[in-house]
């Protein structure tokens, strides 16, 4: 049964259209996917459906009526949540305080009636499957924990519709395959689900329907079984592409960078070391893959060979043939490491700057002769990366935190390749980037290998680990239980190592 319709609906920013007469229609009980490039209108779409954009062209119809949503809270008061990229949650708070959060349970005499609330906080946890202290900061908990939290302040509601956008990109394989289960009990409910994901495999795990915007228009609505994956591209892309990986020529040159024996403390005192005697080498043209479950110490590796926490790691560490010691991120960039980290958003990129000044952020003084910023310079630079990187966007004076995650992205990717690394340490690169950008990030990875670089990478998403990388190294608990050649690579071997049942060999 249909419950909701959008007709002829627009929207434009600083005169430029963003959304162009898109219609579409959701039905209760169903998961409904709205797929496309980054940029192409999605995250507009469902802001307006959940009430932050409140002008806009076109009709909502909601069960029949027409509808016009003033605000977030309107919108979810008619049965409409949204889990956005960007959590509305306040970790410092307990976790009941957030669930009911601008929805307080009022007692008789005047104020909160905290039970009442407990109660109903247990009730709807319990539901997805959660058990945990109420009491507790929420910060304390995992993202996959936050992640139901979102859904329990959803359900307060009794939300028909929930939204959510991009939800399982922080999430492990089985933190979204527990959110999975959630979102079909939903469904199985009459829920209508609204997702968004540039994950084709998700895509295909929870999809009944998919509807494919392009450049603010809608291609197409279809049944998911209707849909195979090479057609769904071709929509999102306009194009066919033949391969999800470029053909990928391993490289093998001089060593680039020797790490013997790398060994750093846990930051929160939980164990003796996060990271306990890895060694590995980076040749000239490589890939170097790290695998390893949530807590196994590869991003915390990334970091400590960074200088992000000082100079606290012990081992040997050599760069382009001479010691190195990982003091601080500034003398690292000098020496030629770049570090991008799975959190575009936290660390980098400042969002209320324009996508010129995050571009030049990392390389200030190449843009600084004479320690004066020559806008000149920065502007020529950012033109450049626009082009080279494909980044949409109105100007390059335009804030950063006002583009689409993948356009964000690739600012971050610009922003390093100032620095001109001779290694780059790529943790979750592809992370909220649609397939047409993912398949440009493997081909520039390859150009990047070609000219000499290496890269040590991090990935959650196994095909793309197997794909790039020349040899991989499996973490378990801070250190490398395997390391395997691309020829010997498996899912199965990659996933059973991180599960620390596989010694090297």
């Amino acid at each position: 049964m249909e419950i909701l319709r959008m007709d002829g609906i627009g929207k434009s920013f600083g005169g430029g259209p963003v959304l162009e007469n898109v219609a579409w229609d959701l039905r209760s009980g169903e998961v409904h996917i709205l797929a496309g490039e980054n940029g192409a209108g999605k995250t507009t779409l469902i802001k307006i459906l959940a009430g932050v954009h409140t002008q806009y062209a076109g009709e909502i119809r909601l069960e029949g009526r027409t509808v016009k949503f003033r605000s977030p809270h309107d919108a979810a008061r008619q049965g409409i949540s949204a889990i956005h990229q960007d959590t509305s949650l306040v970790l410092s708070m307990n976790v009941v305080d957030n669930i009911f959060l601008g929805r307080e349970i009022l007692s008789r005499a005047p104020g909160m009636d905290f039970g009442a609330q407990r109660r109903k906080a247990r009730e709807l946890l319990g539901r997805l499957g959660l058990d945990i202290a109420l009491s507790e900061p929420l910060g304390d908990f995992p993202v996959s924990v936050r992640q139901r939290v979102e859904i329990a302040k959803a359900l307060v509601y009794e939300a028909r519709i929930i939204i959510m956008d991009e939800p399982t990109s922080a999430l492990n394989e089985t933190e979204t395959a527990k959110l999975f289960e959630i979102i079909r009990s939903l469904r199985d409910r009459g829920c209508a689900i609204v997702f968004i994901s540039h994950r084709l495999d998700e895509i295909y795990q929870v999809a009944d329907r998919i509807t494919v915007l392009r450049d603010g228009r809608n291609v197409g609505t279809a049944a998911a079984v209707d849909l195979p994956p090479d057609r769904l591209v071709a929509w999102m892309v306009g194009r066919e592409i033949d391969q999800q990986f470029p053909t990928r020529q391993p490289g093998r040159g001089k060593p680039l960078f020797k790490v013997r024996d790398f060994s750093l403390p846990d930051a929160a005192g939980l164990k003796t070391w996060a990271v306990e005697g890895v060694s590995f080498d980076l040749h000239e043209g490589e890939i170097v893959g790290f695998a390893g479950l949530q807590g196994s110490g590869k991003s915390e590796l990334f970091h400590g060979l960074f200088g992000a926490f000082g100079p606290v790691g012990r081992g040997r560490v050599e760069l382009g043939g001479t010691v190195f010691v990982p003091r601080s991120p500034a003398e690292s960039i000098r020496r030629g490491l770049a570090l991008m980290t799975n959190d575009r958003k936290g660390s980098g990129l400042v969002s209320g700057l324009s996508v010129t000044r995050n571009i030049s952020l990392a390389s200030l003084p190449a843009f600084s002769p004479g320690g004066w910023i020559r806008e000149s310079m920065e502007n020529a630079a950012a033109e450049r990366d626009v082009r080279a990187f494909d980044i949409r966007v109105r100007s390059i004076d335009q804030e950063v935190g006002t583009l689409s995650g993948g356009n964000q992205q690739k600012v971050v990717f610009a922003k390093w390749l100032e620095t001109r690394p001779k290694v780059l340490l790529l943790d979750e690169p592809t992370i909220g980037v649609d397939v047409g950008a993912k398949h440009e990030i493997y081909r520039l990875m390859n150009r990047w290998t070609s000219e000499g670089k290496g890269i040590l990478l991090i990935t959650s998403e196994l095909p793309e680990l197997l794909a790039m990388s020349d040899r991989i190294m499996v973490m378990h608990r801070g250190r490398i239980l395997s390391a395997i050649d691309r020829a010997d690579a498996t899912q199965e071997r990659v996933v059973r190592a991180a599960l620390g049942k596989e010694a090297n060999a």
